[in-house]
């Protein structure tokens, strides 16, 4: 199919450009699917790794973090990075002249100093880098720098940058032989200033958190209404703590809320928080959501900074596309699922909106329906966070995590996987109403009460070369694996043959 190809290119996420030009589209449609044409940059990847091995190489106590961090969480330092801090004979032939090579720019980097200069690549996944002073520094980031000093038994409360409640928190905690490690916490701050903010602000904060903590999300199926509540509780926020203060504390309240409901994700988060790290490793958190209300939650994304990146059409079998949206204060990424055609990628749907009636559920209106939607009682599908990949996958099921599905993508610069899924029960008016509309069976119906039907995942990630797209036909292999009524089909299989 014609339009399926747009983003398939092979099926490694990337655009087809040669696809867009065989397809009758209107020029600001084909500008934006050919923007966001990832690459791997394994030159700007092999720099940040060079720096990383010096910088190990120096500090003893950062080289004993990183290997914790593999064997124990199943994690890697270069994933950990906020930002690196290198003088100009760092590298020989000179650190300028490396980032340039490497694709690196020179940008404004806030705060840094005069005696710094600030460079950046904005074609992958890849920490600032900021070129001057007299010794090797890296800073990792971690949810909270307190969290982080409590489980390494470190007195160092005195010396931390930024005080309770700010929204960017620095500590030194390791330093030798010209390299120092330090731990940043950031809450919608970006840059190197310290935060300026009252502490009247600070208290406003934490009572946002508190209210995203606690907001309502079962408004008994209607959706817009929830929506709409939604919305106005943000808007308030932003009113009271700024737009991107506010969208660093609303997605941590739905990690937590998510978490509840996967007990992957609890025993891997409890694994990071032996080391003080948190989720600060995570990579984008994903959404699904009803055709109806598509553009209400894309203007929710948007109200919070967010703005679209690129769109993505499943495949037939799926009957599925996404909305990706970032935010670039925060580093929030949303991966946002909604069932549609093909032909309907090539309108602007997160902000029109869906007119026509598909007339079935695909895999992601059915778990709308059974479950509710994502933003509201059901919670995010999955959230995925950045490991070693195999070295995950192994530590999980030892530490009671769970097993981990076959992998649907594997390529060099970028590995993907589902945990197995987490079972929930399904409500009996939600079966009652989706069988209704005669879109399942009355089997399917029976079963759904009975089993229940996969709710969420845990996603293990693993980035190289900095690649920061998707594999469009890994993610199509996936929805259409974790389809509940495929799911169930095989269960009633299972449960005829015992």
């Amino acid at each position: 199919m014609q339009h399926e190809n747009i983003i398939s290119n092979g099926g490694n996420g990337r655009v087809n450009e040669a696809a867009i030009a065989s397809v009758k589209l209107d020029k600001r449609t084909a500008a934006e699917l050919a923007k966001w044409n990832w690459q791997p940059q394994p030159a700007a990847w092999k720099l940040v790794g060079e720096l990383v091995n010096q910088f190990l190489a120096r500090n003893a106590w950062a080289e004993k973090l990183a290997d914790r961090m593999k064997h124990e969480t199943g994690t890697r330092f270069i994933d950990w990075i906020d930002h690196v801090v290198a003088p100009e004979n760092t590298l020989s032939g000179g650190m300028t002249a490396a980032l340039t090579a490497s694709g690196y720019e020179k940008y404004k980097a806030p705060g840094a100093g005069k005696d710094l200069v600030g460079y950046c690549n904005e074609k992958g996944m890849f920490p600032p880098i900021l070129v001057g002073g007299k010794q090797l520094l890296i800073a990792i980031k971690v949810e909270s720098v307190i969290e982080f000093l409590q489980a390494h038994d470190l007195d160092l409360h005195d010396v931390i940058e930024g005080e309770a409640g700010s929204r960017l928190r620095i500590v030194p905690v390791a330093k030798a032989n010209n390299s120092s490690l330090c731990v940043i916490e950031r809450h919608g701050l970006a840059g190197f200033d310290y935060d300026r903010s009252s502490p009247a602000k600070r208290i406003a904060a934490a009572n946002v958190l508190g209210m995203f903590r606690t907001r309502k999300r079962d408004f008994g199926g209607d959706n817009k209404k929830a929506y709409t509540h939604t919305q106005r509780l943000v808007e308030g926020a932003i009113k009271s703590i700024g737009r991107d203060w506010t969208c660093d504390l609303f997605f941590k309240a739905e990690r937590e809320y998510w978490m509840k409901r996967n007990r992957a994700a609890q025993v891997q988060f409890s694994r990071q928080c032996v080391l003080g790290l948190g989720w600060a490793n995570h990579d984008h958190h994903t959404y699904r959501c009803s055709r109806e209300t598509f553009a209400q939650h894309v203007k929710l994304w948007e109200t919070l900074g967010q703005y679209c990146r690129e769109r993505f059409y499943a495949g037939a079998e799926a009957g599925w596309g996404a909305q990706v949206l970032e935010q670039p204060v925060t580093g929030i990424i949303t991966f946002n699922d909604v069932d549609m055609d093909p032909d309907e990628l090539l309108g602007d749907f997160s902000h029109k909106g869906f007119k026509k009636k598909l007339g079935k559920l695909g895999t992601v209106g059915l778990w709308c329906s059974l479950h509710g939607e994502a933003t509201f009682e059901a919670g995010m599908h999955h959230l995925e966070a950045q490991f070693d990949h195999h070295a995950l996958v192994e530590q999980l099921e030892k530490a009671g995590g769970g097993k981990t599905m076959a992998p649907f993508t594997t390529f060099p610069y970028l590995r993907q996987a589902f945990t197995e899924g987490e079972r929930w029960a399904v409500r009996p008016e939600n079966v009652a109403r989706t069988l209704k509309t005669g879109l399942i069976t009355e089997a399917q119906a029976k079963l759904f009460e009975k089993e229940g039907a996969i709710g969420s995942h845990l996603e293990n990630l693993e980035r190289n070369d900095g690649f920061k797209g998707f594999n469009q036909q890994g993610v199509s292999d996936i929805i259409a694996r974790t389809d509940p009524r495929k799911l169930s089909a095989a269960m009633a299989k299972i449960g005829s043959n015992t």
